[in-house]
C-alpha cells in the first residue's frame, strides 16, 4: 500500500509540475504587444482562458497530493 501511494503522490506532483509549465508557456503567449492590440482579442481570450484552466488544474492536483500524504501517514500511524 505505502509504494502505491508513493507512486501516486510522484505522478500527482508530475502532473502539478506540467500543469504549472502549461500554464507559464499560455501566459508567456499573451505578450504586451497583444494586450494593446484589439484585433487578437479572440487569441487573448482563449490564453486566458488556457491560464486559468492550467491554474484550476494545478490547484487541484496538488490538492490530490495532499489528500495522498494525509492517507499515506494516516495509514502508516
Amino acid at each position: 500500500m505505502n509504494w502505491f501511494l508513493t507512486v501516486l503522490i510522484v505522478i500527482l506532483m508530475i502532473f502539478v509540475v506540467v500543469s504549472l509549465v502549461r500554464g507559464i508557456v499560455a501566459f508567456l503567449q499573451t505578450t504586451k504587444v497583444d494586450l494593446e492590440n484589439q484585433e487578437n482579442a479572440e487569441h487573448i481570450s482563449r490564453m486566458h482562458a488556457q491560464q486559468n484552466k492550467m491554474m484550476f488544474n494545478r490547484v487541484k492536483f496538488q490538492a490530490l497530493a495532499i489528500v495522498v500524504v494525509v492517507i499515506l501517514l494516516a495509514v502508516n500511524s
